[in-house]
């Protein structure tokens, strides 16, 4: 079987299982589990023959005109190289896994049948957007995933956050996707065909009349789609949805397929300096600003949902940087450990026996309870705050690297100010990063909250999927020069300005908050009795006798390093810097003050005159009807009083023409 076919057959399977879930969910609810399961594993598994057969050589290039359209032509089209092949990879790979930690995360679930073809529907689309070869072909692609994430986020539907959580990552998203839809038309009509090779051969010859607004057009839906400041505010309400589709949007699909956009039609960026250094501040931004967010969160979800949000600003600060090897290498990098980070707390939620206890303050007694996933999310955690020899050092080091060479000038593409902003960033979030990582170990796993409630040992399905990935987030690093014919020929090796900053700002971070932690969660100490007890109510049990000096413990709240990093900051930070209030004051209140003008207007203006013309009317038609006597004598008498009128008016209109 040709390699083409094989690609075909890639996102095809999942799109054929999740018709059949549906259609079969309420009438064979025991092909539900497999209908999800196998044709998302074979389908993965698909993807690795064709990466093997690919091997990161020459693109594979195969396409088909659907129809023809008069001017532009739409066509079914395949791109397969390196970026591609590993994309899908790791696509097949983070859904399998999700479906597989589903079937017992969601064992009880009444609704599962819907949840599970709408993941593999979900998984399907992403497929899609990573192999095809023609822009209208990926927006198709785009576009379901945006459908699939509005019902999955609000899949809990019954509760108002999930509810109005799906309602505004579709509408930010919706944003976000007009200019960008907007943007590819603009491209295709300079380019003259909307299929990715021809573009860029029409892109190295000079043919885009406006690069810069293409680019920015463009940037815009990615910024929407790949929670970007500022359309990101959407990513950390998106947590009210189960978490496997938390791993799966933040890992594998939807946000990461905004970068992957850029990254295969990087050339159309490199064509506008000025798009690369909005670009560039955009990831600058982002990374700082998410990082400072994260370190203030107490939900463990949105903790890591902020985590995302600043690793995509790493991804597209290596693409302002004009290195997509970098930003590629990072996407496969994180989706592996952040995959794995979701679905670890999941298990860290699922062993409390609810999926309200997210709050990080009142965890407690975990390490022992759930062993497989704090070893798991211990090793994820170390990838995340880029310590070596993790997955997440390589690839946060290949876009310092990235960073580092534009801005001494040796990049021939991006301008030295988009290397200076990515790389200042870049550093300074990595020691944010590893500081709000460090607290989230030790706050989950080493917290003084009431432990919960013993519900036993966490299903194979969801244990064995941790260490599954965990073995990619450990390995996949050290494999760097292995793949690294599938990027470009890239080599992502860390140069040794670039380590000392990047490893020693996380190191700094790290160390900075374990120490804030072990002052925090010393022993308080112990105060006279009399002293403690000068607000106790006289007489009670609590109020030591005359003399006494016995000696009791101070009220110590919980630990939390984060609060003294970030001092004032902090409740700014919790807030998000407060940016849903500006949108709400700068976009909600005049939109539903403009509608309330509106409706007014309908109801008592437009609605008053609708009423006055059918008040005429109907008075109009009870003066008639009164008319109508049924008297002949009357009708008579009233023809001959009209005659006599009529009779006088023609003769005083005689008169006065006579005498003019």
């Amino acid at each position: 079987m040709s390699t083409t076919t094989l690609a075909v057959l890639v996102p095809l399977l999942p799109f054929l299982g999740a018709v059949a879930g549906l259609l079969l969910g309420r009438t064979a609810p025991g092909f539900v589990r497999p209908l999800a399961l196998l044709p998302t594993l074979a389908a993965a598994a698909l993807a690795v023959t064709v990466a093997v057969r690919q091997g990161g050589g020459k693109a594979v290039d195969a396409a088909t005109e659907l129809t023809p359209t008069g001017s532009v032509p739409v066509e079914l089209a395949l791109h397969l190289d390196g970026f591609a092949v590993l994309a899908a990879v790791l696509v097949g790979i983070v859904a399998t896994c999700v479906q597989l930690y589903s079937t017992a995360y969601l064992r009880e679930d009444p609704r599962y049948p819907s949840y599970a073809a709408l993941v593999s529907l979900f998984t399907s689309a992403m497929l899609l957007v990573v192999y095809s070869g023609d822009l209208m072909v990926l927006l198709v692609g785009w576009e379901i995933m945006g459908i699939c994430s509005y019902f999955l986020v609000g899949h809990y539907w019954e509760t108002e956050a999930a509810r109005s959580a799906s309602l505004k990552a579709f509408l930010v998203t919706k944003l976000g996707d007009v200019p960008f839809l907007i943007g590819m038309f603009a491209l295709a009509a300079d380019a003259g065909s909307f299929r990715i090779t021809k573009i860029l051969g029409a892109v190295a010859a000079g043919g885009l009349d406006h690069p810069t607004l293409i680019a920015l057009l463009l940037l815009a839906g990615v910024a929407g789609k790949s929670a970007q400041f500022p359309l990101h505010t959407w990513l950390p309400d998106a947590m009210a949805g189960p978490t496997p589709v938390s791993a799966l949007i933040h890992a594998a699909t939807m946000v990461a397929a905004g970068v992957y956009f850029i990254a295969r039609l990087l050339p159309v960026f490199t064509a506008s300096a000025a798009a690369l250094v909005v670009m560039a501040v955009m990831a600058a931004v982002t990374m700082v600003g998410s990082a400072l967010a994260a370190l203030a969160q107490d939900d463990i979800k949105r903790v890591l949902a902020y985590s995302t949000i600043g690793q995509l600003g790493y991804m597209t600060g290596a693409l302002a940087v004009a290195d997509r090897g970098a930003a590629v290498f990072h996407l496969l990098s994180h989706g592996f450990f952040k995959a794995l980070l979701f679905l670890g707390a999941g298990a860290v939620i699922h062993a409390a026996g609810t999926n309200s206890l997210t709050a990080m303050s009142r965890m407690g007694g975990l390490t022992r309870r759930i062993p497989d996933a704090f070893w798991t999310m211990t090793v994820a955690l170390l990838a995340l705050a880029a310590l070596p020899p993790f997955a997440g050092f390589f690839s946060k080091e290949a876009v310092l690297v990235a960073a580092e060479q534009a801005a001494a000038g040796h990049s021939e593409l991006a301008p030295t100010a988009a290397g200076w902003t990515v790389l200042t960033a870049g550093v300074l979030t990595a020691l944010l990063t590893a500081a709000y990582a460090t607290r989230l170990w030790l706050m989950a796993f080493r917290g003084t909250g009431e432990p919960a409630p013993d519900h036993g040992r966490q299903p194979v399905a969801m244990t064995g999927v941790l260490w599954v990935l965990a073995v990619p987030t450990v390995a996949f690093g050290l494999a760097s020069d292995v793949i690294g014919d599938w990027f470009d020929g890239g080599q992502f090796l860390p140069t040794l300005l670039t380590s000392v900053l990047g490893t020693g700002a996380a190191l700094l971070g790290a160390v900075l908050t374990y120490g804030l932690w072990q002052r925090a969660s010393a022993p308080a100490p112990r105060v006279p009795a009399g002293t403690a007890a000068t607000a106790a109510t006289p007489g009670t049990a609590g109020t030591p006798r005359s003399g006494e000096t016995a000696q009791v413990p101070a009220a110590r709240p919980v630990a939390d390093p984060g609060r003294t990093l970030l001092g004032p900051l902090h409740p700014h930070a919790a807030a998000g810097f407060h940016l849903d209030a500006c949108y709400a004051a700068l976009f909600v209140r005049p939109v539903q003050a403009a509608a309330g003008l509106v409706r007014f207007l309908d109801r008592e203006v437009v609605d008053t005159y609708v009423r006055g013309a059918g008040t005429g009317t109907r008075l109009l038609g009870t003066l008639v009807r009164r008319a109508q006597t049924g008297n002949v004598q009357t009708y008579l008498s009233a023809l001959l009083a009209g005659t006599v009128v009529l009779a006088v008016a023609v003769a005083v209109l005689a008169n006065v023409n006579a005498g003019s």
